[in-house]
């Protein structure tokens, strides 16, 4: 995708750095856990095609000029899903703008599933 081009020449971001941009941000978010793929095609696609989609979980597209990015991930249990998801759409909006330049259409995030976490071990004092 072309940002900027002058007479000495052009900029152009790759859909992918924009994907792992993307990918880090979401995976710094409080409450996020992982990615997930959208279905078995994709990972099937992405192992045929490793280079080229590298990021499972995340798509990347431009519409009229804005960045649109549909990330899929995994939340931790017992957080409030809903503000998890909140906090990486404008962490991820953010960091786009701020890192590229150009508008940020929209960030849609699916929460593909939940990891629970192993049992709590609670140290008790056991009386002889």
């Amino acid at each position: 995708m072309t940002i900027n081009e002058t007479n000495f020449g052009k900029i152009e971001i790759s859909p992918i750095a924009i994907a792992t941009l993307a990918v880090e941000t979401a995976l710094s978010s409080y409450g996020v856990v992982g990615l997930a793929s959208r279905s078995k095609f994709d990972d099937w696609r992405r192992s045929l095609l490793r280079g080229v989609y590298a990021h499972p979980g995340v798509t990347v597209s431009v519409d009229d000029g804005a960045i649109v990015v549909d990330l899929y991930i995994i939340v931790e249990y017992g957080t409030r899903i809903s503000e998890v998801a909140r906090s990486v759409m404008h962490r991820v909006q953010y960091t786009l703008e701020q890192t590229v330049g150009l508008p940020v259409g929209a960030v849609n995030v699916h929460v593909q599933g939940l990891r629970v976490s192993g049992p709590t071990l609670i140290p008790w004092k056991v009386e002889p």
